[in-house]
């Protein structure tokens, strides 16, 4: 089959490989029919490298069940699905106590595994969610962005009336903005330095935008209060995990959802925030709860496949995956434009 293979830092081919075959009982096999670019990936590609040399890359995706290992009664060929790309033991203490994103040996396809931008992926039956009736595949292929709103919104305290700061609105903060408003959040306040990207934060659902280029939002967000009851670091950004400490009021909460691939200065202003206004901060890694692989993703199944939540509108670019390679330079060259990006291994143009 084709795939999209990491080889080093800006080197991804496309090639063929293998395909793959059923080897354990619970094995399904899947044609993928749209996958996904990850701001992940983005990094990865550009400063990071692979985990392993040559792997098939990516880790979000929909597709088709093609065939089935002998101990899967869930799923049958011609089942429409949705793949959980993260990979738990199911063993170790943090699995058996229902906190499956903390598992001793977490693993992602795409990372050590063989991922999704290819023509057919191999899964365990678990990870794999059938998608609701006149869902499409983009839409599927989104559910997995959506969970990792969706996870870091479970570990806060989130309920109606809410007033929610998002810091960065680039895939995972319009995620964000719009599961903040369906767990009923009164008021969401949208900060990026990119007109565009708030722009597309309102289309979202945010009602107040701050352009934060040339203003320090920790001021700006005083001119509505005394501060948010939670606030969202979805930027991935040193500079704004940092400052979004200063968001939150009084016994307020804070999120990281993005991930600064740098160190993080913290100025003695911010830092003395957690323990002056007694703020709850909180980490949020993958997309998995219990029962496995969660809540998460039937909720997203449930509500983008009924369109509760639009994630089409994210949507910018969507290419054949043999022009992976030529779209992962356009994106690092000029990431401007560049919102979801979708690859389809059959040809679509």
């Amino acid at each position: 089959m084709k795939a999209l293979t990491f080889y080093d830092v800006q080197d991804l081919r496309y090639e063929e490989v293998p395909d793959p075959k059923i080897e354990k009982d619970d094995d399904v096999i899947v044609k993928v029919k749209v996958g996904g670019i990850c701001g992940s990936d983005i990094a990865r590609y550009r400063n990071l490298g692979p985990y392993v040399k040559g792997n098939v890359w990516g880790h979000e995706f929909s597709g088709e069940v093609v065939e089935a290992g002998p101990a899967v009664t869930e799923l049958k060929a011609g089942d429409r699905v949705v793949g959980c790309p993260n990979l738990v033991c199911h063993e170790c203490e943090y699995c058996k106590s229902g906190y499956p994103s903390r598992c001793e040996s977490l693993n992602t396809i795409g990372a050590y595994v063989p991922g999704a931008f290819a023509e057919y992926i191999k899964m365990p039956a678990v990870n794999l969610v059938k998608m609701v009736e006149g869902m499409t595949f983009e839409q599927g292929a989104l559910v997995e962005p959506a969970t990792v709103a969706i996870h870091g919104l479970y570990q806060t305290n989130i309920k109606m009336g809410y007033e929610v700061a998002v810091v960065g609105c680039g895939n995972i903060g319009l995620m964000a903005i719009q599961w903040a408003k369906a767990f009923g959040a009164k008021k969401v306040f949208a900060i990026d330095i990119d007109d565009a990207q708030l722009q597309a934060a309102e289309d979202f659902g945010a009602d107040v935008l701050i352009n934060s280029a040339d203003i320090d939002f920790h001021d700006e967000i005083r001119k509505y209060g005394n501060g948010v009851d939670l606030a969202i670091e979805s930027a991935g950004n040193p500079f704004t995990a940092a400052r979004v400490l200063g968001l939150p009021k009084k016994g307020g909460e804070v999120v990281y959802m993005g991930i600064p691939y740098a160190d993080v200065p913290v100025p003695r202003f911010y830092f003395e925030r957690i323990m002056r206004n007694e703020l709850n901060i909180i980490g949020s890694w993958c997309t998995i709860s219990a029962p496995y692989p969660g809540e998460e993703w039937n909720n997203a199944v449930e509500y983008i496949g009924n369109k509760k939540v639009d994630v089409l509108g994210m949507v910018t670019h969507k290419v054949n995956l043999s022009k992976g390679p030529e779209m992962f330079e356009k994106i690092i060259a000029d990431p401007k434009g560049f919102g979801k990006v979708l690859l389809y291994p059959e040809e679509i143009m």
